[in-house]
């Protein structure tokens, strides 16, 4: 039987860092409120002259490296981004493009903060299908260029960066299961009200910002990832304590100590990195378990949980032996 396993993984971020100081020139906010209610001190951002592909580029080539591949063992590109360079090409084609890779299929998926499990689920799926052996899945975000500066609700929430992961087809389990849901009946909770086909005017005077009902969002989202972590274990039949490393979506600490309470898990047990990244969208998962890697704390053949929460609404789970 033919499983998909990460092979390598690879992040990037913007060189600009946007402290909680420097928001409280900007908003009405402060430091302590900020680090109370959300966890943060800082995030990135890029800069005037970077954009998502330039990220989702620096995380590929650190992931291919990582891997020991090369571009032409690469036959499948899948980028997750809610804020790409262009309506079209995808980002993923502009991706292939700047490794020199041609030929294979590339494309984007759009599910907001869970859009990186989606893709692994995407790509898991087309390697045990045997339409493809080495998979470059990337999530990447300049968020920056959706938020509305002068709303202190979302301004100090969101960042920048990107991660990747590369997978390959293996006779050993690697990606045990995922698991994907959504629900469009939420929508009205998080959303941007614009788009291309919709009100054009408002993208071309910048007025396409993301608006959250952050309170309703966070009930929601505690409830719904404690779902995914039950039926992720039920369907898998192992116990929470198999679970070594839980590697969350990077949105606020309070919805990431609720995740682990469920799960039993010591705080040391679980990656956090929504402090200096802040919410990075469908990089942060990638971007974590990038970090936890490159500093040693996940080792070979530990079980990683990865989960993400994200407007849609979109939910899902990666339970993956590392």
């Amino acid at each position: 039987m033919t499983y998909s396993r990460i092979i390598g993984t690879g992040s990037h971020l913007p060189e600009k860092v946007l402290t909680n100081a420097d928001l409280e020139r900007i908003v009405d906010t402060n430091d302590q409120w900020i680090r109370e209610r959300t966890g943060i001190h800082e995030r990135r951002v890029v800069g005037e002259n970077e954009s998502t592909i330039d990220l989702a580029e620096g995380a590929a080539r650190n992931a291919m490296s990582a891997a020991g591949v090369d571009k032409s063992d690469i036959d499948l590109i899948i980028v997750a981004t809610t804020t790409p360079d262009r309506v079209f090409p995808s980002t993923a084609c502009l991706l292939q493009q700047r490794l020199d890779i041609h030929g294979c299929p590339a494309f984007d998926v759009q599910a907001v903060c869970t859009g990186f499990i989606y893709a692994v689920g995407v790509a898991d799926s087309m390697i045990r299908s045997g339409a493809a052996n080495t998979a470059l899945i990337v999530g990447a975000e300049a968020m920056s260029r959706i938020i509305d500066w002068s709303d202190r609700g979302t301004c100090v929430l969101f960042g920048d960066g990107a991660g990747a992961v590369v997978l390959q087809a293996s006779e050993e389990p690697g990606i045990l299961t995922t698991r994907l849901h959504a629900d469009g009946a939420y929508e009205e909770l998080l959303y941007v009200p614009y788009g291309v086909s919709t009100n054009p005017d408002k993208i071309r005077d910048g007025e396409a910002y993301v608006q959250m009902r952050g309170n309703e969002v966070f009930r929601v989202a505690v409830k719904t990832l404690g779902r995914i972590v039950d039926e992720t274990l039920a369907e898998t039949g192992l116990e929470k304590s198999d679970i070594d490393w839980l590697i969350p979506h990077q949105a606020n600490i309070r919805i990431i100590n609720a995740t682990a309470r469920k799960l039993d898990l010591p705080l040391e047990r679980v990656v956090v990195t929504v402090d200096t990244h802040g919410n990075t969208s469908a990089a942060s998962v990638p971007m974590a378990l990038d970090v936890a890697v490159r500093d040693g704390r996940i080792r070979q053949d530990e079980l990683l949980l990865m989960e993400a929460f994200g407007g849609g609404f979109t939910w899902g789970s990666v339970l993956v032996r590392y």
